[in-house]
């Protein structure tokens, strides 16, 4: 059987993807230019991750 993670481990993920994303975006807009493709793609590729450690945070509070 697979071992599933628990609320507080998804949560400190999602805490961290949201961190890695503001640090990307905070740089982008220090610097003044426009992000690079490959910045950009990051951000969107973390705003997946994140949503769906949100999905399984949902599920696992509806099945409360």
């Amino acid at each position: 059987m697979t071992e599933h993670a628990t609320a507080a481990q998804l949560n400190a993920l999602s805490d961290r993807l949201k961190a890695a994303q503001r640090a990307i975006i905070d740089t982008a807009a220090i610097s003044g230019a426009m992000p690079t493709d490959t910045a950009v793609r990051k951000v969107a590729d973390l705003e997946g991750m994140i949503a769906a450690v949100d999905v399984l945070l949902q599920e696992i509070h509806d099945r409360r």
